[in-house]
């Protein structure tokens, strides 16, 4: 298969409208053609003017671990071109950067979850786009979790960085096809194309989304294999617990875990609870020792994720009810644990992280109610996700 970046440099009638228009690129070290090449060389080398580089959260370089570590603009050591970052002074492009270019290509690996700050970026991209009459390309990429779908719909007033629209955590989309998305719910007056993928198998096993031909690279510092972007639209919400959610160790956002928990209790109490929301994956316990982050240097029991190998089943995974489960068996063996972490999160103050991760108080409810039930939990979701698999399937290009 070819990636839109391939196809884009391989077909020269593609490259037309390009030629003679200052071009700006949106990168991060995922951006890579087929043959390993950064798409800031690779572009350079097909004879276009890239006349500015871009870089979203974790910077072009991918050299920032957490969030709220914001990168810096700087000069390309190379190419002598200005890098603007999207994720320091600025999450949106100002319009000095906006005046240097005429067309801005979008060639960003995204992980396929509504947090993954990437997905904003797109969207205050197509806004300044449209506001200063810029014209935005979509180089598309694979969706590495697939088209299924999970996760309650954002709440009005809860927009932010980590939620940009009306969409639950797990879309299901590409990057381009969300384009479209935006451009329509938003009424953005804008001059946009998606660059598709050529052959794109995306239920086939084994990568049911990710090519088994592809190399992958991450895209954030913590998105290391496919593990991880399947179960990071349930163990992203970690990062809004007092639970580590692995950073520090080898394999961040796959697992969960603390000093003060037993990971065969919790595992034990998730199969009892709702076994109904196990399915197409493997829990193992675990124990792990951060390097750094939370938690640092102290013995951890936690709980692996595998959604991978023979016991995964890509149609019954639900990593966000998963996680959820895990947060409840907590609560329920531990009712007074410090489960909830309060901190500012993605520069939203005044909220729990939990419920800006979410786009709403509602999972955090659900956990914290002694009387809820996983039936309670479906009843809620059940309907958003409908109406999301509705509302999206006009913008579906594959």
């Amino acid at each position: 298969m070819k990636f839109g970046i391939d196809r884009l440099l391989a077909d020269p009638s593609l490259r037309a409208p390009l030629v003679g228009k200052r071009v700006a690129l949106l990168a991060h070290p995922a951006s890579v053609t087929a043959d390993l090449t950064h798409s800031i060389d690779a572009l350079v080398a097909s004879g276009l003017n890239v006349s500015a580089v871009f870089g979203p959260q974790h910077g072009v370089r991918g050299d920032l671990q957490d969030n709220m570590m914001e990168s810096p603009d700087f000069t390309d050591p190379t190419y002598g071109m200005p890098v603007f970052s999207l994720y320091g002074e600025v999450r949106r492009p100002t319009g000095q950067s906006m005046g240097i270019f005429d067309v801005m290509l979008v060639d960003l690996q995204d992980v396929g979850c509504r947090i993954y700050t990437f997905v904003t970026t797109l969207l205050y991209v197509l806004e300044a786009a449209a506001e200063h009459g810029k014209s935005v390309w979509v180089l598309d990429r694979p969706n590495p979790a697939g088209r299924p779908i999970e996760g309650l719909t954002l709440l009005p007033g809860w927009e932010s960085f980590v939620g940009a629209g009306p969409m639950p955590m797990r879309h299901g989309l590409t990057l381009g096809e969300l384009g479209h998305w935006f451009i329509d719910h938003f009424k953005l007056d804008v001059d946009y194309r998606v660059i598709a993928m050529e052959d794109w198998e995306l239920d086939a096993a084994p990568g049911f989304g990710w090519p088994a031909d592809r190399v992958w690279i991450n895209p954030s510092p913590n998105a290391a294999n496919i593990n991880m972007a399947r179960a990071y639209a349930g163990t992203v919400m970690l990062e809004g617990t007092n639970l580590s959610e692995g950073r520090g160790t080898t394999r961040p956002l796959e697992l969960f875990g603390a000093p003060d928990i037993d990971a065969k209790a919790v595992i034990a109490e998730m199969r009892t609870f709702a076994p109904e929301w196990l399915g197409g994956c493997t829990l193992r316990d675990i124990w792990f020792q951060p390097t750094f982050h939370k938690h640092v240097g102290q013995l951890c029991s936690g709980v692996f994720i595998h959604a991978e190998g023979p016991g995964y089943n890509h149609a019954d995974f639900r990593p966000w009810r998963l996680q959820a489960l895990g947060f409840k068996a907590i609560r329920r063996l531990y009712p007074d644990y410090d489960l909830w972490r309060d901190f500012p999160y993605e520069y939203e103050f005044g909220k729990l992280a939990i419920d800006v991760i979410n786009a709403g108080p509602g999972l955090r409810a659900w956990v914290d109610d002694d009387a809820a039930e996983s039936g309670d939990f479906d009843a809620v979701t059940d309907p958003d996700e409908a109406a999301w698999a509705t509302e999206r399937r006009r913008f579906l290009l594959y």
